[in-house]
Formats: structure tokens, sequence, C-alpha cells
């Protein structure tokens, strides 16, 4: 068996046991004190378009208060992995108003006293990392609400594959919020998710896992769509590619849809893809400085790695693990220790609120202490709360600097025992020179602290859903782990000024791995890119030349993501020091700039008389009407290639593909391709399942 396959089967173990976990939902809360009673969602309408890069989420929701009294509603929601608001629209007299950013105290002490008065009012807050509240007050009693929330990511593609996920579960991680609310996550009326794909690269198959109701339409090799709704005795039509509608009929059910899983949806680019630049930019003014992001998607010239290695796996015992999950979870492991090769070796740590390890140092993957390490594991019981550090600590100890070695971490949960500081986490990881590859479980997990020590080790970290493709995601995971690394990846531009980039820093990129780079340009002409890298400590260079354009206007929304990239930036370094007055005040002044919701900032909605008798500058609602004219004007225009090094192609290799890991013994060339494996997933989970 080649070590491709031995760490596919690896790396499925740890994957299988995410399976058919439980999770809250998305959805309007009520006090479980039942002092207030439930209003309904009626209608739950989601339309995302992907392009140049980056997708456009819209939510349009209409809650319906079926009391005699008015009532407030507050809708909560996983905060998108690195999702920024830029739209929060309350219908107020049947017009549309949008909200404005402010400070998250003003603007908090403004709706509170909107809704004393008794005058429509709305509120977009976010709760650190966990999720966005929205809170609108009041819903009129017998009638409807109606509001729209907008946010932007950037998207990647990963060994020539693309991935949306519409988070919708959560991940039963804050105790407090779950002890003072219930959740209502049924949609009474109707339900939609519709996603326009306009790539700039050929695409040859669009897939969603866990909608097998779903309906894709290929309209050419660089447009998909795909519809899913629901809905009650309501006829229904779907929305063709310019936005009319069409006599075609769609899914229909009589049952309400609920709001508790992810929906994911993956594409997959055409194979023997270039290696290549591609570039976007926003300068509507040609004398001023413009937005710019370059994305680059290296070759695949990466070897494949042979010799034997050494595994720690760290693994999550706390109280979130138990039922069904951890027996997967012991399940998986036996399954992985079973596909190490002899040369390798394997210690196993567990953490609830103190660590142990279950092995004594590294110990041979020799049938004998597979099975009983296996059997011991399986024998745990999930208990009591999570102390990361601890686990993470233990895991790092006994290293042989003689052998490669890494740590796969796999946690659901958040840091709330023993130590919980970042900059702790990040002094512990630094002291060793060692990989952690992290698969960050369900959308309530503490994101930031776990990408913050993955990326500090010079390894990677991937968020994983319920509603995941678990083979597509192992077989990304098992490529990487497989072959050398780009180590302190460095990336200068010359010959044209820039300045604001953000990362600052890039670090390591593994096989398949896209750098996105957002920044600021000022003047146009020709630049050249030269990125700079270490592979097993020799040097790796490459470069391209390409031209910057003196005014573009086509991609607004870029000044927004290079801002919340910025803000992102800032908070990880308050997060690995501590807050500091500069850095708070300078995300402020980001995010009142460009209209973004923070820890720091709130998206408010009031009448358009009240924002003009409080004196609220109208920023967020010329800045929409930008975007707005932008995105009707590309829906209206072909799909544009972004390429920018057809002249001079950085790499002289194709890129990465899932389908040919190079060098692995593991060939796609036959019927039964990756893509296939991805196609039988479901079912042959959900067969797995059925057996425990």
């Amino acid at each position: 068996m080649s070590i491709f396959r031995r760490l596919v089967h690896a790396l499925s173990a740890l994957l299988l046991f995410m399976v058919g976990t439980q999770a809250l939902a998305a959805g309007l809360l009520t006090p479980t004190d039942g002092s207030l009673p439930a209003l309904d969602i009626r209608e739950h309408q989601v339309n995302v378009i992907i392009e140049d890069g980056y997708a456009i989420t819209r939510v349009d929701q209409v809650f319906h208060n079926p009391h005699q009294r008015d009532l407030e509603a507050v809708y909560s929601f996983p905060v998108p992995e690195k999702g920024a608001v830029s739209e929060f629209t309350m219908w107020i007299d049947d017009k549309p108003v949008h909200g404005e950013v402010l400070e998250k105290q003003q603007a908090r002490q403004i709706y509170e006293e909107e809704k004393a008065a008794g005058r429509e009012t709305g509120l977009t807050e976010k709760d650190s990392y966990k999720t966005f509240d929205i809170s609108v007050s009041p819903v009129r009693a017998g009638q409807n609400t109606r509001i729209r929330l907008v946010y932007l990511q950037p998207t990647h593609i990963d060994t020539g594959i693309g991935r949306y996920v519409y988070p919708l579960e959560e991940g039963n991680v804050d105790e407090q919020k779950l002890a003072f609310w219930t959740a209502s996550e049924s949609v009474k009326e109707k339900f939609s998710f519709d996603l326009k794909l306009r790539s700039g690269y050929p695409v040859d198959a669009l897939r969603a896992p866990n909608s097998p109701q779903a309906l894709i339409n290929q309209q050419d090799d660089q447009q998909w769509q795909m519809s899913l709704n629901r809905q009650g005795n309501i006829a229904s039509t779907q929305n063709d590619a310019e936005g009319g509608a069409t006599s075609t009929p769609i899914s229909t059910q009589t049952s309400a849809y609920t709001l508790d899983q992810d929906i994911v949806v993956y594409w997959r680019h055409a194979a023997n893809l270039p290696g290549s630049v591609d570039l976007v930019t926003y300068k509507p003014d040609a004398a001023k400085r413009g937005t710019f992001m370059l994305s680059i998607t290296p070759g695949d010239d990466l070897k494949p790695i042979v010799e034997g290695r050494d595994w720690a796996f760290v693994l999550d015992l706390s109280g979130s693990m138990n039922g069904g999950k951890y027996s997967s979870l012991a399940d998986g492991v036996q399954r992985a220790l079973k596909a190490m090769s002899p040369q390798d070796r394997f210690r196993i740590v567990t953490f609830n609120s103190n660590a142990r390890e279950l092995t004594s140092g590294f110990t041979a993957a020799t049938p004998e202490n597979i099975a009983h390490y296996s059997q011991l594991v399986a024998s745990q019981q999930p208990n009591q709360s999570t102390n990361l550090y601890a686990g993470l600590k233990q895991g790092l100890g006994s290293l042989d600097a003689d052998r490669t070695t890494s740590i796969v971490l796999v946690t659901d949960g958040v840091a709330n025992v023993g130590v919980t500081k970042q900059k702790q986490f990040l002094d512990l990881i630094r002291k060793k020179d060692v990989r952690l590859f992290t698969f960050i479980m369900g959308n309530s997990a503490n994101r930031p602290l776990l990408e913050a020590i993955t990326k500090a080790s010079g390894g990677f970290s991937a968020s994983i859903s319920n509603s995941d493709d678990i083979v597509g995601q192992l077989l990304l995971a098992a490529s990487k782990v497989s072959h050398e690394t780009l180590h302190g990846v460095k990336i200068d531009i010359s010959g044209i000024k820039t300045s604001d980039l953000t990362p600052q820093t890039i670090g390591n990129i593994y096989r398949g791995q896209q750098i996105i780079v957002l920044g600021h340009y000022t003047g146009d002409g020709n630049a050249r890119v030269h990125i700079k890298a270490k592979v097993s400590g020799e040097d790796k260079e490459y470069t391209t030349a390409f031209n910057f354009p003196a005014q573009t206007n086509l991609n607004p929304e870029l000044e927004r993501l290079w801002a919340y990239a910025s803000v992102d930036g800032m908070m990880q370094t308050m997060n690995d020091f501590g807050e500091e007055a500069d850095l708070k005040q300078a995300v402020k002044d980001l995010a009142l700039e460009y209209s973004l919701v923070t820890d720091y900032t709130s998206m408010l909605v009031v009448r358009d008389e009240v924002f003009t008798a409080r004196g609220i500058e109208r920023r967020n609602q010329q800045r929409l009407a930008t975007e707005q004219t932008a995105q009707q004007q590309r829906a209206q225009s072909p799909v544009q290639s972004r390429r920018v090094d057809t002249q001079q192609p950085m790499y002289q290799t194709q890129r990465a593909d899932t389908r040919k890991p190079s060098g692995s013994g593991f060939s796609g060339g036959g019927a039964f391709d990756t893509w296939m494996l991805m196609l039988l997933a479901p079912a042959l989970l959900f067969r797995w399942t059925r057996r425990q």
C-alpha cells in the first residue's frame, strides 16, 4: 500500500467520527423561562454568487408574530469563516432601510432607546468568533417583518477543488447562551438556497454532498447553478441565469425546513490546468490608490515524502464528545493505526479537564501495539471540561529530533479550563520544531485560537462540517502531509508601489494551497512578482511580470475584503499579545470607514428620519449603491478570466489535482477516480454509521 493510500485511510478514520453528530442550529431565540412566546421564521431565502475569487451571500428572512402584542425578534447564526457583513437591511413601511455601522455600545444604546419608544429598529452584532446576533423590534402583532443580511468572504481553490459553506449548525459550546435561550429552527413556509458560480477557469463538476434533492445546472464550462427549494403548497418557480423566472418546476415539500445542517457546495476545476497568477483590482479614480487581490495557484512540483514518521494524536475527551461521537472517534483511531507503515511510530494523548498519555512515549506500529491501544482508546469515557493546553503540552513531549514528527489535533470545543490565553499557546508551540495539523469541528469551535497555533507551527488547519464530503476532505489533507512543503514563503512586488499588504506573513504553503494577498497600489504599469521559499533546506524561487491597470470599477467589494482581512490580522495580534488601545482604535476606524461588523462595531437600522435627527452619516448606504451597481454590471457581462501571467508564466508545471497525486502511486486515470469516491461518499458513510 502506497504512503498516499495509508494517509488517506488514516485521515479518513479520524474524520469519519464527525458524521452523525448532534448540534444546535441557527434560528430565532426565545428566553428559556418562557416569558415571551416564540415567533415564526416564515421565509429564509439565500442567494450566493461566487466569482472573481470571492463569494457574496444574501440572506432574506421574514419573521412572523402570531400573537396579539408586539414582540422583539432575536436571530442567531454561526459566523461564516472570514465572513464580513456588508449589509443589514430592514423593511420599514414597505421600504428597505440600510443599516449603518457605529461603535458597539453606541449602536446598542440607540437600539434600546428606539425599541423603548416603539419605533422600528434593528441591530446586527458579532459575538466574538461564535455568532452574528440580529435583533429586530418590533415585530408587529399578527404581522411580518422582513430583513436582509449580506456578507462577503474570499473563496479558495485547494488542489483543484473549491468549497463554499453556508453555516447553520451551532456547536453547543456556549453554555451561558444555551442556558438562557431556546431556539426555533423551522422555516414555516419557504426555504430556498440558490448559488451561481462564475469561474474564470473551466469547471467540470459541481456537487452538494448533503443536498441530494438540489437541482444542479451547467450553463457552460464556466457557469453553474445550484437550487435547493422547500416550501408548502405554494406555486414555485426557478430563477434563470439572468435573474428572471422560468416555469421549471422544483422540489416542493409540505413539512417545514429545519435550519440544522450546513449547506456545503464543492466545485472541481478541469484537469491539467497550469499553475497560475490571478489579479482582481478596484481603482475607480486613476489619480488615487486602488485595491487588489492577488491569487497564486502553485504548480505541482513538491515531491512526495516516503520515509517513516512519528505521529502524535491529541484527542478531545471532554463532555461534548459524549455519545456516538467518541465511539466513532475510537473506531477512527483504530483504523488510523492499522493504516500506518511498519516504519511509523505513534503516541496517543487524550484531554478533558486534564491530559493523559495512553501510550508510553512513541510506540512502534506493530499489530500487537495497535490492538492494545485501540482497545484502550475505546474504553475511555468522555466527561468534564476542555483543557486544550494540557493536551497539547502533553502531545509535544518526548519528541525525537532525528525523526519527522506531526501532531494531529482533533477538537470540537473551546479551551475553557486551565490555560486559555492565546499567547501562552503560541509560546508553547514555538518551543518545538513540529508541524501541527488541526481538524476544527463545527461552527462554534475557537477557530481564531486553533488557526493561530497551527500557523505558528507551520502546519495547516481544516474546518470540518458535518455536511462535508469527508472523502474529499481527507484526500486534500492526505496530499499535503504526504508531500514536501514550501517553508518561509515571502512575496516581493516591485515596479509599482504597493502598501498595506495582508497577510503580512505568508508562512508555509502545502501542496495544492493557494496564496491570496490583498493590498493597495498606487499608479499603474508593469510589476514584477517574486516568490522565495525553501524546500528541504534548499532555496526555491518563482517569478512573473504583469500589468496593474490605471482604472477599474467592477469589484468595489475588494475594499471591504481588504479591510476585513486587515481587521482580522489586528484581532489575531491582540489575541496573541493582549488588547492594545491603539490596535483597538485602528480596528474601530477601519470598521467605521468600510462599514464592517466586528467585535467593536455593530450595524444599526432606524427610521430614515431618526438617522437624520441623530446626525448619523449614511456612509454604508452610499457604498452599497456602488457595490450593487457593479454587481449588476458583472451579471450582464461574460465571465472574465483574471489570469495575468500568461505572457510570463510563474510556474512551468500543472497545478495539483486530487485525481493525480504526483509520485504517490495512487493513480486517478481510471474510471474509479477520486471524484467517484466523492460521489459514493454519502452512501458509504451512511452504511458505516449504521454499522456503529
